[in-house]
């Protein structure tokens, strides 16, 4: 490869990003990759997340194979798996991190200029053929959602790998309460390689040169010229502006799309992969769901070869059979990490019969026809309460969105629910997955503020529930609401002898937990997306007992997408 380090490319207002370009060494015009992203290009995958990279390299060992591995930067791709195949590799610190100058403002309307003029600087070099992919993983994939709302116009073609796009629904407040992974993840990942921390931070293994400087600055000097975005979210409760600027307008992209998500990236990142799926007016778009952790399959030859067949086809013009992928391919979950790959030609599956799966407060048991009797109330600090299906007489699959409508009181003026759809073995124990930010995720979680239950109705769905949280609705103690939860989207087959458990809790839903070398953060079923931060939740209000409902009204029911066999 050639590699050109550090080239310089300046924005309408004088601020100069930094971009690492690998291509080859003959002189021709290549389909070029691009990334722009906060996490330094300098710093490798190696040294940045070590236990990540153990971990994968030990599940997957061809990762590593046919590669030096020199130039592996976290969630992109590596350059000696690409250019050798004529690509060019582009990788780009944005504003204010690693070596970019200028303002660290993660996702506003500014990086998102600044990403399109990139495209479009790409596209006149003498190593462009003048079309530019778009890959990479979570913010690198987010970010793409954003740009190819602008409509560079020499973008071609856009992978975007487990990446969410409602900044609000999905990046800071589930169900309107307030998630605090941003502002760890921001600390964690992004402020360690802000653009100034220089001799503090990391070397490039390779150029020996600072991943984040090459300047100095002082904590004080750095922190003036950085967001807050953990402050930012708990400033503003209700969507609004700030959100839908840092949002993507599907309406907008058109360019060709290759969507993948995974079922166990509950909390982030399979919402904003199947909501723009559907809602993008591209009329060359595909989705693809898979499971395992958040970057394995990005880097395994099966994905590998996915991209390519994708980019080779909208980026050079190759037979590469992409006319004949389908417009929806599945990663079927089954217990034990088990997975059928399946074509299907929509999302949700045409088929799907939705079934209702009515709460029984006799045995707190699930079951088909609906119920009644008495209340039941819970503790919102203890384990809450879990309904059963009785052992499932045959195989039973369940793929797509999810949904609950719930009766319920609390005994102050508000309530947040945490919903937790389940399985468990014919021993009773918990049935858990590979999720993509932690080892040992439940089928799916949901979350609502009771506060927050004002739906949108044009946009509502039976099976998925929009909340508007664009106002307040208090409630009144001892008084029942309804509620609607959105459980967003999964993808399980429960074997027969099994069950379905729904579990509605006042807090985090959590397991015993994995123990992992070098994690960032604990892992007990839900990875870095907890809600606990007491301002949002303040004892007083949310530290009670909540009360569910089941006379006077519709019997509450959880909605399940079943796929007949």
């Amino acid at each position: 490869m050639r590699i050109d380090w550090d080239v310089p490319i300046t924005m309408d207002d004088g601020v100069v990003l930094r971009a690492d370009i690998f291509r080859p060494v003959e002189p021709g015009e290549y389909a070029t990759i691009m990334s722009m992203g906060p996490y330094a290009k300098g710093l490798s995958f190696q040294e940045g997340y070590p236990g990540n990279w153990n971990r994968m390299i030990e599940a997957y060992p061809e990762i590593a194979e046919g590669t030096t591995n020199k130039y592996q930067n976290w969630e992109l791709v590596d350059p000696e798996k690409w250019v050798p195949d004529g690509y060019v590799c582009v990788r780009i610190d944005s504003r204010g991190a690693g070596r970019s100058h200028g303002h660290l403002d993660p996702f506003s309307p500014r990086e998102t200029k600044d990403f399109y003029e990139c495209i479009e600087w790409a596209a006149t070099q003498e190593w462009s053929n003048g079309r530019i992919g778009l890959l990479g993983i979570s913010y690198y994939a987010i970010n793409q959602w954003q740009v190819a709302g602008l409509r560079p116009p020499h973008l071609a073609a856009i992978c975007v790998w487990e990446g969410s796009a409602d900044y609000y629904r999905e990046m800071s407040r589930h169900g309107g309460i307030l998630c605090e992974f941003l502002g760890s993840w921001f600390q964690r990942q992004v402020v360690r390689v802000q653009h100034g921390t220089g001799e503090r931070g990391p070397r490039s293994p390779v150029t020996g040169e600072l991943a984040a400087g090459p300047e100095t600055l002082s904590e004080e000097e750095l922190a003036a010229n950085r967001i807050n975005p953990g402050q930012d979210i708990l400033d503003r409760p209700l969507d609004g502006d700030y959100y839908r600027d840092r949002s993507p307008d599907f309406s907008k992209i058109t360019v060709p799309l290759l969507s993948s998500g995974n079922w166990g990236g509950q909390g982030l990142h399979p919402r904003g992969n199947l909501e723009g799926y559907l809602a993008v007016p591209s009329e060359q778009k595909w989705l693809e769901m898979h499971g395992d952790t958040h970057f394995s399959p990005f880097y395994t030859d099966h994905g590998i070869a996915l991209q390519k067949r994708f980019f080779g086809h909208f980026l050079r013009d190759e037979d590469t059979g992409w006319t004949q992928q389908p417009p929806v391919e599945l990663q079927v979950r089954h217990p034990g990490e088990k997975f059928v790959q399946r074509s299907e030609n929509e999302w949700p599956l045409r088929r799907t019969r939705w079934t209702k799966y009515y709460l029984d407060p006799d045995g707190q048991a699930l079951g088909t026809t609906p119920s009644s009797g008495a209340d039941l109330s819970y503790e919102t600090t203890g384990d809450g309460l879990t309904f059963l299906t009785p052992p499932l007489t045959d195989e039973l699959e369940i793929t797509g969105p999810v949904a609950a409508h719930l009766t319920l009181s609390s005994d102050t003026t508000d309530a947040d629910v945490f919903l937790a759809l389940r399985v468990f073995d014919p021993d009773g124990e918990e049935v858990t997955f590979i999720g993509s930010n932690d080892p040992s995720v439940p089928v799916g979680l949901g979350w609502l503020r009771a506060s927050h239950r004002k739906l949108d109705t044009q946009r509502s769905l039976p099976h998925r529930p929009w909340h508007s949280h664009d106002e307040i609705w208090p409630l009144e103690p001892g008084v029942p609401v309804e509620l609607d939860v959105e459980i967003w989207p999964t993808c399980i087959v429960v074997p027969a002898g099994y069950r379905i458990g729904l579990t509605v809790r006042g807090r985090d839903y959590e397991n015993e937990g994995v123990m992992l070398p070098g994690a960032m953060y604990p892992m007990k079923g839900t990875g870095p997306f907890l809600h606990g931060n007491a301002q949002d939740r303040p004892a007083a209000i949310f530290g009670g007992v909540n009360t569910l409902h089941f006379t006077g009204g519709v019997a509450p029911y959880l909605l399940l997408p079943v796929i007949p066999g």
